[in-house]
């Protein structure tokens, strides 16, 4: 899979201990930093989504990989790349969108968490289609900060938000459809889980694995397992979804391999109160998925084969 291969050629070259997160934790700073790119025709289609769609889907999609690190989202950058085609009405509409998702709480949240972000800067330039690449900035003090690599076995496998509804959006936007709204809402209109990504920062007190499920539930399960060096043996019937969801034939590689859900995936200690539990880590490695009566195991590449490829 090109995209992973090329993220390990750059980590080799660089040297770097801060690549493989998807924020880098400067410790030294306190803070998190990390950036996501949605590019047209790669990650959406003009067509498919409003710009305000857009501005609100970009920022939030960022506002994610903070949460994901259990640290506080605070200031973004945007870069916006355009067409020449583009008017004034479709930037401010993208602002617009933007500035929403900076207010991104959908409950209250405990004292001092529920400022808005900041847009703080950023550029814009002239491009053959449309580019936008968001930089965000954690806020790390007071915070336990997860890793990817930090499961351990006896801990316990927890999920947060519903998994497939973005998937079943996307499918009925492809086909022309407008209902349920409420799928196609969920991929155009994410929610990070601001809430739950502050609990684990300020509650957890050893270390933790954690990831969104930006790429797919099975693509973070997968990746924290063999990031750690564990097998996560997971039961399909606890992991949360809209039951609606399952009219469609689809619905259970929806819920495992559709992407763009934005909800936590966390691996941490029994003792943690948050989330659905939807499995244990135990010796071994890769991913054991109790599905319809059966467990089947899924390595590395196995997962790496069904999840969304930038580079197809």
């Amino acid at each position: 899979m090109k995209e992973k291969e090329f993220i390990n050629i750059i980590k080799n070259v660089l040297q770097s201990d801060y690549i493989g997160d998807d924020c880098a934790y400067l410790k030294d700073l306190g803070i998190v930093v990390s950036q996501d790119s949605l590019v047209e025709d790669v990650h959406f289609k003009k067509n498919l989504i409003s710009p305000f769609q857009l501005g609100y889907k970009s920022v939030m999609v960022n506002i994610s990989d903070i949460c994901a690190s259990g640290a506080k989202p605070k200031y973004l950058t945007i870069s916006l790349s355009l067409p020449n085609d583009i008017n004034s009405d479709f930037v401010k509409e993208f602002y617009e969108g933007a500035k929403k998702a900076c207010n991104p709480h959908p409950s209250p949240l405990p004292k001092g968490e529920g400022e808005n972000i900041k847009i703080v800067g950023g550029d814009i330039t002239s491009a053959d289609k449309i580019y936008v690449s968001v930089c965000a900035i954690g806020d790390a003090k007071g915070r336990n900060i997860s890793s990817r690599k930090n499961a351990k076995e006896g801990y316990k496998v927890v999920a947060s938000g519903l998994h497939g509804s973005s998937g079943a959006g996307l499918k009925l936007l492809l086909e022309g459809k407008t209902e349920p709204q409420k799928f196609i809402k969920a991929h155009l209109e994410p929610q990070a889980q601001v809430e739950f990504g502050s609990k684990a920062g300020l509650n957890i007190k050893t270390t933790y694995a954690m990831m969104d499920t930006s790429d797919g539930l099975m693509d973070a399960l997968s990746t924290i397992a063999n990031e750690s060096g564990v097998l996560l043996e997971i039961d399909f019937d606890k992991i949360p979804h809209d039951k609606d969801l399952e009219q469609f034939n689809t619905w259970q590689d929806m819920i495992l391999f559709g992407g763009e859900d934005y909800g936590l995936v966390a691996v941490v200690p029994q003792e943690f109160d948050a989330g659905t539990q939807i499995g244990v880590a135990k010796k071994g490695l890769g991913v054991d998925l109790n599905i319809d009566g059966k467990t089947i195991h899924f390595s590395k590449q196995d997962v790496e084969d069904k999840i969304f490829n930038h580079f197809n």
